[in-house]
């Protein structure tokens, strides 16, 4: 039996934990929260580390109970005890190579809920239903995540499919795996729209963002705002209702628009839409602060030729293929499924 792959490189517990410590004494200082900016950065880091090292203790409690167990079968000759170590230490690596991936997720916003935003491109009903079959993969991608997710917003389109959805995606580094996703998707398929059976090109495009916690400042002045409220519309809406309870916020000195229509309750919808708010600002600030605009702004790329990220083929041949990592695949059906955890991946670890 190998020696156990959690000992140096990503998973040096000690030094993680040696970080940890480090970290936590800071938070202790009686002139921690002088800086409040500085506090924050070190509260995230400290979260961070904390569940990683957990995972990575019971990990090494878990080979190290294999090793028991393997020299024990090894002793007696048992070929049935040593056949399931096999199997376990197999998914024990498996376990391992997500834990290094999430290790290799140490930006300041990765490990958080995402707002994940999917706006169709021109096209109308073409591209409107490859914006909800774009939907439908990210939902089953969360549900294969174990993740939760909460719909935030959704535009029906008159004929099928939808104009635009915003959903919250919730489970640990949400928005460190989504944010390869964000940019403009494309899709060649014979249209189901179109009596001649004609091939078409369809566009949409992919928006994530990290939801910022509540103890981060971001400063909205209630003036600065332009608040309409409507009554929510839309084929299959969940909380379709005939009161004006929906609520969109226009940020004057930015021109960010943002609604939400989800909750019967107008409140709620008012509290929703400042939260993606909230989230659409800190993003802008991250813009101004690291310079580096062209990494968070790929959702203001035209939606058309030239600018998508992946592109869907269904006709004449099935491939799916990403124009950034050179990653395909002809198996379009699993990835429509949800699995694209190899896209992600392998863009993530350029």
């Amino acid at each position: 039996m190998k020696s156990s792959p959690i000992s140096g490189g990503f998973f040096d517990i000690d030094t993680k934990k040696n970080e940890l410590v480090e970290l936590q004494r800071k938070r202790e200082t009686s002139d921690f929260w002088n800086d409040q900016s500085e506090a924050q950065k070190i509260i995230n880091q400290i979260s961070t580390r904390e569940k990683p090292i957990k995972a990575l203790e019971d990990l090494q409690v878990s080979f190290n109970d294999l090793k028991v167990l393997n020299e024990l079968a090894e002793e007696e000759h048992d070929e049935a005890t040593l056949n399931e170590v096999s199997a376990e230490l197999d998914a024990l690596e498996k376990n391992i190579g997500s834990l290094e991936f999430q290790t290799m997720l140490g930006g300041t916003d990765d490990l958080k809920n995402a707002f994940l935003s999917i706006n169709s491109g021109a096209g109308g009903t073409e591209s409107q239903d490859w914006a909800q079959m774009l939907l439908r993969m990210y939902i089953r991608w969360i549900e294969r995540r174990g993740f939760g997710y909460d719909e935030i917003d959704l535009q029906s389109g008159q004929e099928a499919g939808i104009k635009s959805v915003t959903i919250l995606v919730k489970g640990d580094y949400s928005y460190g795996y989504l944010k390869a996703e964000s940019g403009v998707h494309r899709l060649v398929r014979i249209s189901p729209f179109d009596s001649n059976a004609r091939r078409h090109t369809s566009f949409a495009s992919v928006t994530v963002l990290p939801e910022v916690d509540d103890n981060i400042d971001i400063e909205i002045d209630e003036k600065d705002l332009k608040i309409d409220v409507y009554r929510s519309s839309g084929a299959g809406g969940q909380h379709v209702n005939k009161t004006s309870s929906a609520v969109r916020i226009t940020h004057l000195p930015t021109g960010i628009v943002v609604q939400c229509q989800n909750e019967r309750s107008q409140f709620k919808n008012k509290a929703f839409a400042m939260k993606v708010l909230r989230s659409r600002l800190y993003q802008l600030h991250k813009e101004e602060e690291e310079k580096k605009l062209a990494e968070f702004t790929k959702d203001q790329k035209k939606i058309e030729w030239g600018s998508q990220i992946r592109s869907y083929v269904f006709h004449p041949y099935n491939l799916v293929k990403d124009l950034r990592t050179d990653v395909e695949t002809s198996n379009i059906q699993t990835v429509m499924d949800g699995d694209i955890d190899d896209f992600i991946m392998a863009y993530l670890s350029m």
